[in-house]
C-alpha cells in the first residue's frame, strides 16, 4: 500500500512508539551493540547540519553521514576505553513523542517523531532538542532502520560544542 498512512495497513503508531522507545531505551543503556543490530546491512544514520536540514548527504554538508561500516566503527569507539569523547559515558535521558506513521509502501515505512536528549557529563548539560525522520523496512516482522535521520532544531551547537553521542 502506497500513500498516506491508514489503520488498513496494518501498522499502528503504538507499534512504531514501542519501537522507538526500545531504541531509546538501548541507546541510554549504552547497549550500542544490540542498538547497531536495528539497522539493515545498508542503512545509514544521518544528522544533517541545522543550515540545511533537508538536504542530502550527497549534496548537503552533515554533521553525521554514516553508512553501516562507519558507524559500527563508530560504536566500536564509543564503547572502548579509547573513546576519549564519551570515556567514561555520559549520562543520556531520550524523550521521544509525537510519533506519526507518515507513509508505509509495501515493506518502507516512513515515520516522524520528536526527542529531547539530555547528556550529563563532568558537571555539564546538554540539550539536543529536535525530530527524526527515519525510514523503516519490515524484515521478518519486525522494523529494520534503511536511514535514521535526526534533524536537530538548533541554530548552531555551541554549547554542546560536538555530537559524540548518537542522537
Amino acid at each position: 500500500m502506497s500513500g498516506p498512512a491508514s489503520a488498513a495497513n496494518g501498522i499502528t503508531t503504538a507499534e512504531l512508539e514501542t519501537f522507538l522507545y526500545d531504541e531509546a531505551d538501548l541507546l541510554d543503556s549504552w547497549r550500542l551493540e544490540e542498538w547497531v543490530e536495528l539497522f539493515l546491512p545498508d542503512g545509514t544514520y544521518e544528522v544533517p547540519t541545522t543550515d540545511a536540514p533537508e538536504g542530502s548527504p550527497s549534496t548537503a554538508l552533515h554533521f553525521v553521514a554514516e553508512s553501516m561500516t562507519v558507524l559500527r566503527g563508530r560504536v566500536s569507539r564509543l564503547m572502548s576505553a579509547d573513546g576519549y569523547a564519551e570515556s567514561p559515558h555520559a549520562r543520556t535521558r531520550r524523550l521521544v513523542s509525537n510519533v506519526r506513521l507518515l507513509e508505509v509502501d509495501g515493506d518502507s515505512v516512513r515515520l516522524a517523531a520528536n526527542f529531547i536528549i539530555a547528556r550529563m557529563k563532568n558537571g555539564a548539560q546538554d540539550l539536543f532538542i529536535g525530530h527524526y525522520d527515519h525510514l523503516l523496512k519490515i524484515m521478518d516482522g519486525e522494523f529494520r532502520f534503511q536511514r535514521r535521520r535526526s534533524i536537530l532544531d538548533l541554530e548552531a551547537l555551541r554549547p554542546q560544542r560536538s555530537v559524540s553521542i548518537i542522537i
